[in-house]
């Protein structure tokens, strides 16, 4: 694999892990994004260097979040794996998450001492909110 792959499939990996995925699952990812044909989990654990558990566990992640599907190889046990759409899926749990967060700041309102705080405070909900109002609406946009 040539180093600008390993690259990218590296920086997916850093992203999703950040969004509470494991770094294994995302390099997955990364990795099913780039292929041209369906993987299976042999080819993804030595092009990775992953253990045969964080694979299959990988691949069990990225299936449930709908990232990725699995494919039944007729007369075999064995599966071969795709990425698929699913990033829909992803970022409506980051805007769940960022609702919370907004829920939070909106109870942090009673809390708050002093004029300038109060504005901070709110420019950080008002973005929040910004942020969630957009991505629904690039959701809505796409279905």
């Amino acid at each position: 694999m040539d180093d600008e792959r390993r690259r990218f499939i590296d920086m997916v990996g850093d992203l999703l892990s950040s969004w509470n995925l494991s770094r294994a699952t995302g390099r997955v990812y990364g990795y099913l994004l780039v292929c041209a044909e369906p993987a299976s989990s042999e080819q993804i654990r030595a092009a990775l260097s992953l253990s045969t558990g964080a694979v299959s566990a990988s691949i069990r992640e990225l299936a449930s979040w709908g990232l990725a599907r699995t494919i039944p190889q007729s007369g075999s046990r064995r599966l071969l794996v795709e990425a698929s759409g699913g990033f829909e899926q992803l970022l409506a749990a980051s805007h769940e998450r960022a609702r919370a967060f907004v829920r939070t700041l909106r109870a942090g309102e009673d809390v708050v001492e002093g004029d300038h705080a109060v504005a901070r405070l709110r420019d950080v909900t008002d973005l929040f909110e910004a942020y969630v109002d957009s991505g629904d609406r690039m959701l809505r946009e796409r279905t």
